[in-house]
This record gives structure tokens, C-alpha cells and sequence, in this order.
């Protein structure tokens, strides 16, 4: 039976911002609600530079050419991953352009675009990220309001259980008041923004409604966030240890948090060293940090936050949550919480491409998982009544692969006893009993080096069905991390020796070069080592084949 690797449900969103244009692609189980980011790409477009120091905004032909560039290379990544479903939307700096039929008609002829551009109101972007924001937290039952700062606006939004109450917009962001004001005049951008928002009338509706907990979205805030949780904003430059984190959200920070990371951005004579620490640490987003931390500093001073969960995902998300609403009605977008904290674990300690190396560990241990249950049944079920495998398993095990890696956030040497370090000490998995914490823990801590002996007792988990989800585990992380030979399939059949894996390359590529045949002998080495720990564990041979062509 050939089982592709390419999962289906693939939703794409592209969000031309003022800033940056980000590609999304999301991968959607509708019999599991689990909502799981395949692959981001952002590029630094800053469409926005320029347009707002004329009171009649134009993008120009440099913001154009660099949109171009962006977009044929979202192009070439939604080819290669086969996604037709697919939406692009703008916001701020195409919303005020005078030359935005101009710019989506260049968009569309010269990549051929047969995708409608929808040109986001700010109300309807703000709802939108609420949308996204309720895929990341578990909040959807409490009265929220979110708050996200792009390049040329910022977005406020309240909702409650899923319902937007309010939404407004106001017409500054992070970009535009970095090129009004810069980085020196601090006490002119202090109370432009004061003026802005009082005038707004957002206070006093924020106070009328109410709100239960605030919410921050988009990479500014993001950014922000991880600043205050690496340290940045300590003055003694000491780096709080998890271990002093083990009370706290993990994302989230207090007003006096960002108090003292805007003093640490803005303190007087700022030294080469400093700035140059600032620009490592932000990278591209170190030329506009200073006023989006003070914008957000002024929100939350006026519209009384204390303190403020930060989400990772916003727009592109919740426009692929309204996609996914219309491609299946009646689904419930928020039943799968235990996913949600599994991702959101997942994100605080790897980045996109460890993120990525996750979800490809995941779909390959889901398709040697699926394969092997049905040569199960294939064999007219010899296998033992107590390791037959069900939907639970699988939930373990792809929560394993995402997070198997988690810590090597903390060095590379021994991570897989960080990795089950943060699971045990930190109750970071929502809706998980503590035995199942515990397994996958356990899963994690021995995706490598020695294979456990399974010697505990946890309420429901076997020791031979936990030996063999830890041996799809670890066969799984072996295939992921050799990814010269860009996999697409998996075949899992029966023969009369055993089982069979097969690993078949990408119909449409050419042959194998000789150093890819040479990875290929490599996988069929190291593979071969759990060959054996396989057959203890499942009772049947386990015959590894990697074809050389197609």
C-alpha cells in the first residue's frame, strides 16, 4: 500500500503588509480539528516606506519590484507543496494607496495571478485576527481584546466566545511613526500617539465594553515578547532561567516587563555595542522596535492593561481559519485544545525551521503509523489485543515529533534530555492527564541514543504499545533529518519476511546523484540499527528499502 507523504487540506494565505509579505500555509485535519503551520516565508517588502509623508499615499515602482520579487517567490513555494487553495489580501499601505488598482493589476499580469486580491477595511482586518488569534489560545470563551501593531496601522478588536463586539482601526503603526519621528524624538512620538488614540475614541469604548483578557498579535508584539523573555529588558543583563518561569505563562508579559525593555531601547547614550546588540538580537525589525514598543507601552498605559498574552499567530492565520470555516461548515475550530498547547509549546523554544523539521517528523511517523495498523489488519490482527494501535496513540505520537526538539533551545549537547526536562517540569500541555505528560516525555527523552526499557507504570499505556510508538518515533526523526533526498512517499506493505518500508522518491525528480546514493546508504545503516528494537516491540521483521530511482 503506498501511502503519500504530501498530506491533503493544504490552505495558503498571503498577507501583503505594509511591512512585510508573509506566506502561510496550513495544514487542516477536520476529523481532528488540528490546525498545524506546514510552512512561512516572510520578505521585507516595506510597501509602506515612503507613502506616508504625502497626504496622498503612493506605492512606488521600488516597492513594486521588491512586491514582485516576493510574490513569484510565494509562487514557486505554494508550486512545490501542490496548494490550490489559496487567498491574498492587503492591508494598510495598499488600503491608502491612490495607485492600488494600479499596483494589483501590475500584481496580476506579471505573475499571472487568477487569485481576487482583497483590499482588508481595517475593521475587517481586525477581525480577522481575532479569527487567527482564537486558533493560537485558548480563550474563546472569555471577553478578548486584541491588540496588533503592523508597519502602517494597528488593529483593535474585541470579541467574546468567537463573536467580534468592536473593531476599530487606527492609522499608525510601527513603520510610519518610526519614519515621522525616528528614534530621537521620543517625547514628539509619545504624544502623537496619545493624541491619536484619545481622540479616537477607543478609550472610552474599551472602558464601556470591558474586557477580560488583552491580547497581543503580529511579529511587533511577538518580538517584544521574546525580548522581555530572553532578558533584554534586565538591566543586570541575566537571562531568567526556565526554572523561574515554571509559575508563569509562557506567553506573556506585564506592563513594568515592557516599561523596562523601553528603557533599555531608549535609554540616553545608547553605545555602538548596545545598538549593535539591539540589531542582532531584532535583526530587520531593530530599525522599527523602538516605536512599536513605545506605541504599545501608550496602548496599554491608556486603555489600562496590566498585562497583556501574546499570540503567535494573527492575520494569515485567520484568514485561513475563515477559509477552512467555509471549506467545511459547522466545524469546530476550537474543540482540538490539546494540539493548540502542543503548538504553542512547540513555538516558544524552535524556530520556523525547526517548527518545519516537526511537522515533517509528524506526517512521516503518521504514515508508518497508518501503514503499519492496516498490514495489522492485513494479517487478520496477530498482533496482541493490548498493543493495537487507535487515535489516541497517534495523538501522542505527533505530539512527540513536535516537540521532540524542543531542547535545543538550550545547546545541542544532550537535548533530548532537555527536551523531556521542560515537559516534566513545566505543565505546559493543556488538557493532558499527567501520565500522558509523562509518556510523551518519555517518548521524547528517547527519540535517540539508548531505546528506553518502558520500566514505569502509567494508568492505560502498555509496555509493549509504548515501545513500538517510540520505535515509528525514532525511525521517523531519522528520515526527517536526511532531507537531501526530498521524500514523498512512504509505502508500507507486508511480505512473507515482514513488513516493509520503502522510501520512494518524488516521481518527477531525476535519478539519484552519487553523494544522494550515498545518503541513501547512510539512512539504510542508521535505520538498520532499530531494525531490531522493531521486531521486539511489534513482533514482526522489519525490512527497510530505499529505491534508488523512480
Amino acid at each position: 500500500m503506498g501511502i503519500q507523504l504530501e498530506s491533503q487540506n493544504l490552505f495558503a494565505s498571503i498577507d501583503m503588509g505594509t511591512n512585510s509579505f508573509k506566506l502561510l500555509i496550513i495544514r487542516f485535519e477536520p476529523a481532528t480539528a488540528k490546525f498545524t503551520t506546514v510552512h512561512k516565508h516572510s520578505v521585507a517588502v516595506v510597501l509602506g516606506r515612503n507613502s506616508s509623508s504625502s497626504s496622498t499615499p503612493l506605492i512606488s515602482p521600488d516597492s513594486q519590484f521588491r512586491a514582485i520579487e516576493a510574490l513569484t517567490k510565494f509562487q514557486e513555494i505554494l508550486g512545490s507543496h501542490t496548494v490550490t487553495q489559496i487567498r491574498v489580501v492587503g492591508t494598510s499601505a495598499i488600503r491608502e494607496a491612490r495607485n492600488q488598482s494600479v499596483f494589483i493589476n501590475e500584481v496580476k499580469e506579471k505573475l499571472g495571478f487568477d487569485i481576487q486580491v482583497k483590499v482588508l477595511s481595517g475593521v475587517e482586518e481586525a477581525r480577522l485576527i481575532y479569527f487567527g488569534v482564537l486558533q493560537f489560545l485558548h480563550i474563546y470563551d472569555k471577553k478578548v481584546l486584541t491588540v496588533d501593531i503592523g508597519g502602517g496601522s494597528t488593529e483593535f478588536v474585541i470579541g467574546d466566545n468567537g463573536d467580534v463586539v468592536y473593531a476599530d482601526s487606527l492609522k499608525s503603526g510601527h513603520l510610519t511613526l518610526t519614519e515621522k519621528f525616528g528614534e530621537n524624538d521620543l517625547v514628539g512620538l509619545r504624544s502623537y500617539v496619545r493624541e491619536l488614540i484619545e481622540v479616537s475614541g477607543l478609550i472610552g469604548k474599551v472602558k464601556e465594553l470591558g474586557f477580560e483578557v488583552a491580547v497581543g498579535s503580529s511579529g511587533t508584539i511577538r518580538a517584544i515578547e521574546k525580548a522581555i523573555w530572553c532578558g533584554y529588558g534586565c538591566h543586570d543583563g541575566k537571562r531568567e532561567g526556565l526554572r523561574e518561569k515554571r509559575s508563569r505563562n509562557w506567553w506573556w508579559f506585564s506592563r513594568d516587563e515592557l516599561r523596562g525593555l523601553v528603557e533599555r531601547l531608549c535609554g540616553v547614550g545608547i553605545s555602538e555595542t548596545e545598538k549593535a546588540r539591539r540589531d542582532g538580537f531584532f535583526g530587520r525589525r531593530s530599525e522599527f522596535i523602538v516605536a512599536g514598543a513605545v506605541l504599545l507601552e501608550e496602548i496599554m498605559e491608556l486603555l489600562g492593561i496590566s498585562e497583556m498574552e501574546v499570540s503567535g499567530y494573527a492575520l494569515g492565520e485567520g484568514v485561513v481559519a475563515e477559509m477552512v470555516s467555509e471549506a467545511f461548515p459547522g466545524i469546530d475550530l476550537n474543540a482540538n485544545v490539546r494540539w493548540k498547547s502542543v503548538m504553542r509549546l512547540a513555538m516558544r523554544f524552535n524556530g520556523n525551521d525547526r517548527m518545519e523539521n516537526g511537522v515533517q517528523c509528524s506526517a512521516i511517523a503518521k504514515v508508518i503509523f497508518e501503514g503499519l495498523r492496516k498490514c495489522n489488519k492485513v494479517f487478520g490482527n496477530q498482533f496482541a489485543v493490548d498493543i493495537c494501535l487507535d487515535e489516541k496513540d497517534l495523538e501522542y505520537l505527533e505530539a512527540a515529533c513536535m516537540l521532540h526538539n524542543i531542547g535545543l533551545y538550550l545547546g545541542k549537547k544532550g537535548y533530548h534530555k532537555q527536551s523531556y526536562n521542560i515537559l516534566m517540569e513545566h505543565n505546559q500541555l493543556d488538557g493532558y492527564t499527567g501520565d500522558e505528560n509523562e509518556l510523551i516525555a518519555q517518548l521524547v527523552r528517547h527519540h535517540r541514543k539508548k531505546f528506553p526499557k518502558f520500566e514505569w507504570h502509567l494508568q492505560g499505556f502498555s509496555k509493549e504499545k509504548s515501545g513500538i510508538i517510540c520505535s515509528i518515533l525514532r525511525i521517523s526523526v531519522i528520515i526527517q533529518q536526511h532531507k537531501l533526498l526530498k521524500l514523498r512517499e512512504i509505502e508500507v506493505n507486508n511480505s512473507s519476511e515482514g513488513l516493509v518500508l520503502a522510501l520512494v522518491k518524488k516521481r518527477n525528480q531525476p535519478m539519484l546523484s552519487d553523494p544522494e546514493k550515498s545518503l541513501v546508504k547512510d539512512i539504510e545503516t542508521e535505520i538498520g540499527k532499530e531494525v531490531d528494537l522493531f521486531e521486539v516491540v511489534f513482533h514482526q521483521k522489519l525490512l527497510v528499502v530505499c529505491h534508488m530511482d523512480c
